[in-house]
């Protein structure tokens, strides 16, 4: 429903599962597939490697609930040129598809820095020395009074709907609160969380809360 509403998006088929994701892609070659990697018949993973082997022209974006390191990099080893969790936003789905027709790869923030980290061999708790001992304090990555809102952008990668969340987080809300208060699952909140403590380096929520407001994000 949400792709339909997409400007330049035509759907040309939707599947239950890998196996019936395969056969409509030899039906109707389509530019870019949306592919879930938990499936029934057939995974993601495994669906992703014969459209790509099959139908080199079909680009394949997976969209997730799980952005774990598990599920992440099988499926960019089999094929797939982006990838999103399910809370991504039109305009962030929309942004994938493009980028991936024209040949870039489709990667929210989150999963590029999974992959910075793996490459880096970094994890959230290992982040650079900058942060945590500049000028910001912990999990602090700029100058003092120079935040997100002087500057006109959100910092170290963070989408809105995360500042959105960790503004939330910063008023004292309990994930419950805030599931409740953006009409979202538990689940879904605790991924935003997530995410947004390995993109600013906290390692709980009190130094999330003094990212917050070092940078304006409240």
């Amino acid at each position: 429903m949400l792709l339909g509403l997409l400007p330049d998006i035509e759907v040309v088929g939707a599947a239950a599962d890998g196996e019936e994701a395969v056969r409509l892609v030899g039906e109707h070659r389509p530019e870019v597939v949306l592919m879930d990697l938990r499936m029934p018949r057939c995974d993601g993973v495994e669906a992703t490697r014969r459209i790509r082997s099959r139908y080199p022209g079909t680009q394949v974006v997976v969209l997730t609930t799980f952005a774990d390191d598990g599920s992440l990099f099988p499926a960019l080893r089999a094929g797939a040129r982006g990838y999103l969790t399910k809370d991504a936003g039109g305009e962030e789905i929309a942004r994938a598809i493009a980028e991936v027709t024209a040949g870039r790869a489709g990667l929210s923030p989150a999963v590029q820095g999974r992959m910075l980290d793996a490459l880096t061999g970094a994890g959230p708790e290992r982040r650079p020395e900058g942060r945590g001992s500049g000028p910001g304090g912990p999990g602090g990555a700029g100058k003092p009074g120079q935040g997100a809102a002087g500057r006109g952008e959100l910092p170290d990668g963070l989408t809105a709907r995360e500042a959105e969340v960790l503004a939330l987080v910063a008023e004292g809300l309990s994930n419950a609160e805030i599931a409740a208060r953006l009409h979202v699952s538990m689940a879904t909140v605790k991924t935003h969380i997530n995410n947004l403590f390995a993109k600013t380096g906290a390692r709980d929520r009190a130094q999330a809360v003094g990212y917050a407001y070092r940078h304006g994000i409240t």
